[in-house]
This record gives C-alpha cells, structure tokens and sequence, in this order.
C-alpha cells in the first residue's frame, strides 16, 4: 500500500483510458480486420523509413505532416519480429490510444487547475473518455488522437496563463501548439488565435497596471508574449516548409502536389457540396458531436460575464478557431465531408462544462508573472447548474453514438454496425458495409502472394497511392520499388534494365490518375504499355478500392 502513495490520480485516469482504446483498437484490428486507410498509410510511411530498399526518414513524405509517423518509428521497428504492428496497423492503435488517453488525462488535469469539485471532475472526465468518438480515435491509428491532445494540452497550459502569467505556461501553449501543426495543418489559425488573444490580454493588463506606459512598456509586453506563443508554430511551419521545397521542390506540398487534397477531390470528382448544403453539414456534425452546444454555450457567456471569467475565452478561440477553419474549407469545397474533422467541438464542450463551476484556489506555477490574477474564492459554487451541465454532457452520448451509425454524416464510422449486428437492414447497403470493413483484405492476400514467391529485392514496381497497404503487409518491404526510393525513376524508366520483374498497377480512373506508372505507360492497365505481359489480375472486395492487374515486365523470366 505504501508504493500506491505515489499514485496521482491522473496517472489512474490515463492507464484507464490507455486500456480502453488499445483493447478497442486491438478488437477493431486484430479480430475484424477494420482498418482505417489514413492510419494504415502513416505506418507504411514509418516503415518504410526503415525497412524499404532506400530506407531514410524522409520517406514519411510530405503530403500528411510527420508527427504520427514519427512517433510510430520505434514501434514500426520492432516489426520484424511483431508483423501485426505494420500489417494490421497496430503501431499506430498503440499510437493514437497513447495520445488520446493523455488527451483524458489534460481534461482531468483542467479540472485540477481550477478546482472543480472531484464529483464533476470524476463524471466529465468520465463522459469524454467514453465518448463514442473519442473511444474510436484513441482505437484506430489516425491523427485526431495526437491532435485532441495537442489542443487540449495548449488549452490547459493558455488557461493557466490568465491566472499566472507565468511564461512556462506560455512556453507550453507555445510548443503544444507548434507540435499540432506537425500533427494537422489546422493547428495553424489556432496559433494565430491564440497570439492575438494572449496580445490583447497582456496589452490589457499592462495598461491597467501603468495607465502611463500605454504607447511603449504594454506594447512591447504584448508583443513579447506573443511571439513566445508563436515562435514554436513558426518554426514547425518554416521548417517543415523548407525541407519539403529542398527535397520535393515544393514548398506545402499538400497544396501543391498530385498526392495532395485539392488533386484528390478533383480525381474523386470534386466536392460532394458547397455553400448552404455544405454549411448543414456542418452545422449537423458540431450537433451530433457536441448536443449540449446550443444550451452550454449561453449560459457559460452568461456566468463568465458574471463572473468576469477570461478563463472561458481560451476553449472558445482555440477549439473555435480550428472547428470554424473546418467549416470553411469544407464550405469553400477544399475539403471532404467527414465527421472526425470536428471532434474538437468534443473537448470544447467538455471544458465548458467543468467551466460552470468557478474558478478556485490558485494555480501553481514555477514563476507568477508580473501581472498574475488571483482568483476570486467568494464565488457561488452554483452546484445545480454545475450539475446540470454535466447531465446534459452525459445525455449528449447517445447522439453521438447513433450519428456514427448514419451513413449520411458518418461515412468513415457507420460500417461499424455490421460488426455488431446493426447493419442496415438492405442486403445491398449491408454488403457495402462489410466491404468497407473488408477494405484492405485483398491487398493483404496480395502481400501474401507476393511474400510467398520469394521475390529479390526490387522486384515489384509499384505506386503507394493505393499499394501502400500491400507493402504494409508484406514480411518483405524491400522486394517493392515505390516512388520514394532514389531509383524509383530511373526504374520505371526501364524496368527490365533495373530487375523489376512484376508490375502492380490500378485502372486510371479516379485516383489512379496520380498513380506514377498510369503516368508513365498510360495504356499499361489495360494492355501491358508496351513493357508487360498480363500475369494475374486481382479483383478488389474492399470498397473504393481498385482492381489489381500484375503484369510480368517483358525481358525478364521471373525464375527464383
């Protein structure tokens, strides 16, 4: 009992959630082979940076940002001795569960700060941890769980800022935030938001503190602050900028390139909509994921003015900002219509609801600034809105839960119910489902085919546009030639010349169009190019998935 002293409660709170999502995330890729395209691409991106025939880091590439593939690194190495870590995507499940059950912990830890009475710290905490949302991105590989972390933690460390002015919590909004734009390119209207707010604070305080020092001592006061906040985002963005443009020869390659977002919806046939359709979506996917929005919202205003709580302004501007910048790209048709990309309206409205209880006590911090802000004890405790807040909260779930199993606004999650016995009742609605939980199961058998012919290294010319899940799941990354290795040119060039006996190509519609060998030998698909002979062809049972054509390069004999 004596070693359990030195047990925090948060480090409880976050080995809880770290058990829920990795055995979610295990039953979900282990046992029904549900695998989620984006996550499954950043582990071969990891992989290939260390097992391919070229391996060096920037074979992550430069269309998604690097954090998640980066972390994923050591565990990516150890694949060789534990497959499933790459095959079925497990690195990243370990990933995403890691950083969404530190995302439950900085939530429990706001409640800390402020000094939230332990009954509604315990039920918030609880309701985001459980969040059907939330569960499935702490479970499944993809960027979201780094993220909601990153803005919670830059939330909790800003909040802490208004009653410090402590620059370590500057110091820490700053680099949560820096490390969210190496997560998702959103994070960046957060930086911006988050310099403004805490300028304008700063210049506030100082020019209440010396009304005199208004034209020089505030100025320079805001603008220190600020840059401290947007230094570390500054960085990420600059350098992450420059070593794609010196190894790519593009600057935002996201933008720019033929991989990138914008090429994928004209290759997908543009946007699903625009405009006013567009607005509804939105405005649909911040109801179903935050209910309690409409009703939390006004009445949080209502007890900040009160109250004069600054403290509420911080949630507002950086998880507003990101969910606002969502909806305008998805409005102006830059973006897909997908719910994940509003899961911060989840931990919003979960810090609204601990923000109904006032602020208590004081903040520890390593050095109060010059215009630290005790908090006003003598507040009303108000514990039935308090409690209100939080059954509205916990009555919000079950919305959720049944949005996620609507095709209309969930494509990404919906299929999920054919798993449990609540697929839709339509025998050909039920099939898409079970194609799109099957979606990588062919490229598996063809990894398996592959691995089985004993191929030498460099034998199978391929692109990762849709092969990245081939090479995932194969024991033996280096028998492919992909776009990232060094000599990937030269062979497409003249496979013959270069070893490459076999061919793995796609139809050029849709987003085979950037597929680097349909670019090359446009006709290879449907009659070899000129520099193959047909071998097998593999019809595809995953949904939007292509068919598989592997083609024998003429010249070689493809003896072992």
């Amino acid at each position: 009992m004596r070693g359990l002293r030195w047990v925090r409660p948060v480090q409880v709170v976050y080995a809880i959630a770290l058990v829920v999502y990795l055995v979610v995330g295990c039953v979900l890729a282990l046992h029904f082979h549900f695998l989620m395209g984006d996550a499954l691409s950043r582990v071969q991106s990891a992989q290939g940076a260390l097992f391919s025939r070229d391996p060096h880091l920037a074979e992550i590439g430069f269309i998604f940002t690097p954090l998640t593939s980066l972390v994923e690194l050591p565990l990516v190495a150890l694949s060789p001795w534990i497959p499933d870590l790459t095959r079925y995507g497990l690195a990243g499940v370990i990933m995403s569960a890691a950083f969404m059950a530190a995302a439950v912990a900085q939530i429990w830890g706001i409640a800390d700060d402020r000094g939230t009475p332990r009954w509604q710290q315990i039920a918030v905490t609880a309701v985001f941890l459980v969040n059907p949302m939330i569960v499935f991105y702490g479970a499944t590989g993809m960027s979201e769980a780094p993220f909601v972390f990153l803005m919670c933690w830059a939330t909790r460390r800003l909040i802490r800022w208004t009653s410090t002015d402590d620059v370590h919590d500057l110091i820490s909004t700053g680099v949560a935030l820096g490390l969210g734009y190496l997560t998702r390119y959103d994070a960046a209207v957060a930086i911006a938001a988050a310099a403004v707010f805490v300028a304008v604070v700063t210049r506030l305080r100082a020019t209440h503190a010396d009304p005199t020092a208004v034209r020089g001592h505030s100025r320079r006061s805001a603008l220190l602050d600020a840059v401290i906040v947007v230094a570390p985002g500054a960085l990420a963005v600059s350098v992450w900028a420059v070593t794609s443009w010196l190894l790519t020869g593009q600057l935002f390659a996201q933008f720019q390139s033929g991989y990138g977002n914008s090429q994928i919806l004209a290759q997908s046939g543009g946007p699903s909509s625009a405009g006013l359709p567009a607005l509804g979506f939105s405005a649909a996917s911040l109801l179903v994921l935050a209910p309690a929005l409409p009703l939390l919202v006004p009445a949080i205003a209502v007890l900040a003015g009160r109250r004069r709580d600054i403290e509420v302004v911080v949630p507002t501007l950086l998880f507003g900002s990101v969910l606002a910048f969502q909806t305008y790209s998805y409005v102006t048709g830059v973006t897909f219509p997908f719910l994940r990309f509003y899961i911060c309206a989840i931990p919003l409205i979960a810090v609204y609801a601990l923000q109904f209880s006032p602020a208590r006590g004081g903040v520890r911090s390593r050095r109060p600034g010059a215009y630290v802000s005790p908090r006003d004890t003598h507040q009303p405790r108000l514990p039935v809105a308090a409690v209100v807040a939080t059954v509205v909260l916990a009555a919000s779930l079950p919305i959720t839960f049944v949005a996620m199993g609507n095709r209309h606004l969930s494509v990404q999650q919906y299929a999920l119910g054919v798993l449990f016995g609540r697929g839709d009742s339509d025998p050909v609605e039920q099939a898409k489902q079970r194609a799109i939980v099957d979606t990588f199961a062919t490229e598996r058998q063809i990894a398996d085919y592959l691995d089985a012919m004993h191929l030498p290294d460099g034998s199978v010319l391929m692109d990762t546009v849709y092969g990245f899940a081939i090479v995932a799941a194969s024991n033996n990354p280096k028998q492919f030639v992909v776009p990232s290795d060094g000599d990937f040119v030269s062979a497409l060039n003249d496979p013959a010349r270069h070893g490459v006996q076999f061919i793995l190509t796609i139809p050029t519609e849709g987003r085979g169009a950037s597929d680097a060998i349909n670019r090359r030998y446009p006709t290879i698909f449907d009659n070899g190019g000129g520099v193959a002979s047909l071998y097998l062809e593999i019809p595809n049972t995953g949904a939007d998935q292509p068919t598989w054509r592997m083609y024998r390069v003429l010249g070689q004999s493809g003896s072992q």
